[in-house]
């Protein structure tokens, strides 16, 4: 076994759900450009994020997306902001294509 992988417990323990972004605002603090997000879980709540993705992605096409995120991270401190979850993307380049649902789905839904 590789000392990278890990068991089909240890990926049990990743609690990554849908939502949808409820409100996006510049991050001029952070080091490399971002912004902040909340995000949307329905009955798991609402929960905010630093995310890097201000290359491809205008703040108005963000905003009612739907997006994929770990919700169980340990909250990390970027400058003066708590990200609470980490969106989940693709590397294209130097840049971040978000992923998504193909189709509309309940906010908090699991992806299994």
């Amino acid at each position: 076994m590789n000392e990278s992988n890990i068991t089909f417990e240890d990926f049990q323990k990743v609690d990554i759900r849908v939502g949808t972004i409820i409100e996006v605002l510049d991050f001029p603090k952070a080091r490399v450009p971002a912004y902040q997000l909340k995000i949307d879980f329905g009955a798991l709540g609402i929960k905010k994020s630093s995310a890097q993705i201000t290359t491809l992605y205008s703040k108005d096409k963000l905003l009612n997306k739907q997006v994929i995120a770990v919700i169980n991270f340990k909250p990390k401190q970027i400058a003066n902001f708590k990200s609470e979850c980490l969106v989940l993307g693709i590397q294209k380049g130097k840049d971040v294509v978000l992923l998504h649902s193909g189709d509309s789905v309940k906010n908090g839904t699991q992806v299994v």
